[in-house]
C-alpha cells in the first residue's frame, strides 16, 4: 500500500496523479467549469504559486529568454500591457534590476499597462495607454533615455471568433512593435504574443525590414491547445 504525505495508506490508485474535478453549477456555463478545472489542475499554475509568480506566464517568458538570452544584467527593459506583472518579476531577476548581483550590471524595468498593476520590487510601473501619440516619449522620460528590450504578453479581449480575435491581437502586436521601434536602441529586442491564424505575414514583413533576425516559438509552457506563439525580434537596426 501507498503512504501519502500525511501518511495514511492508499490504494494503488493513489500512486497516480489526481486530477481535480470541478463539478457544474448554476449559473456557470460550461466553458467556464472546463476553464476552471483545466487551471486547478494545471502544473504552472501550481508552480507560479509555490514561487511567488504573478501566473504561470511568468514561465514562458522564462522559457522564451532561456533559448533568445535578451534578459541579460544592464539590460533596460519596457514591458507593454505588464499586468498582472509575472513578466516584470522574472525580468527584475534576470537584468538585476535590484543590484542583487555583485558584479553584474543593474538593469531596469518599466512596467506598462492601462489598468493600476501591484507593486513589484525594482520595477517601475506606469498606467499609460501605449497607443497614445506622446507614449514613445514618455516612455523614454521614465526610462531615462532607450531601451534594450520592448516585450509584450498583450491580449486583446476574446470575442468568441477565432478570426476576429486573430486579427485583433495581430493589430495590437503591429502597435506595439511601432512603438519598440521608436524607443528600442539598436541592437534591442521585440518579443510579442501573437495567435497563428493567417494575418500575421505582414507584421513579420515588417519586423524584417527593421531586425536582423525574426523567430517564431512557441515555449513549453504554452498550452497546447492554444494558438499563441511568440514573435522574437533581434538585432534591431535603428
Amino acid at each position: 500500500m501507498a503512504k501519502t504525505p500525511s501518511g495514511k495508506n492508499t490504494s494503488g490508485r493513489g500512486q497516480r496523479d489526481l486530477k481535480v474535478k470541478v463539478k457544474s453549477a448554476r449559473g456557470r456555463s460550461l466553458s467556464s467549469t472546463r476553464w476552471l478545472q483545466r487551471q486547478l489542475n494545471d502544473p504552472y499554475v501550481k508552480r507560479a504559486k509555490e514561487e511567488g509568480y504573478r501566473g504561470r506566464a511568468a514561465f514562458k517568458i522564462m522559457e522564451i529568454d532561456d533559448k533568445y538570452r535578451f534578459l541579460v544584467p544592464g539590460a533596460r527593459v519596457v514591458d507593454l500591457g505588464c499586468a498582472p506583472g509575472g513578466w516584470c518579476q522574472v525580468a527584475v531577476k534576470r537584468v538585476n534590476a535590484l543590484g542583487e548581483r555583485a558584479g553584474k550590471k543593474q538593469g531596469s524595468i518599466l512596467g506598462i499597462d492601462l489598468q493600476e498593476v501591484e507593486p513589484i520590487p525594482g520595477c517601475e510601473i506606469h498606467q499609460l495607454d501605449f497607443m497614445a501619440d506622446d507614449a514613445d516619449q514618455q516612455v523614454k522620460e521614465w526610462l531615462g533615455g532607450m531601451a534594450d528590450v520592448v516585450m509584450s504578453d498583450m491580449a486583446a479581449a476574446s470575442s468568441g471568433h477565432k478570426q476576429t480575435d486573430h486579427l485583433r491581437i495581430i493589430a495590437l502586436c503591429e502597435a506595439a512593435a511601432y512603438l519598440a521601434f521608436d524607443v528600442l536602441e539598436e541592437g534591442g529586442t521585440f518579443v510579442a504574443k501573437v495567435l497563428a491564424g493567417g494575418a500575421e505575414g505582414e507584421l513579420q514583413k515588417l519586423l524584417k525590414q527593421k531586425f536582423a533576425k525574426v523567430s517564431n516559438f512557441k515555449p513549453p509552457s504554452s498550452r497546447a491547445d492554444s494558438s499563441e506563439k511568440f514573435v522574437v525580434a533581434t538585432g534591431f537596426r535603428g
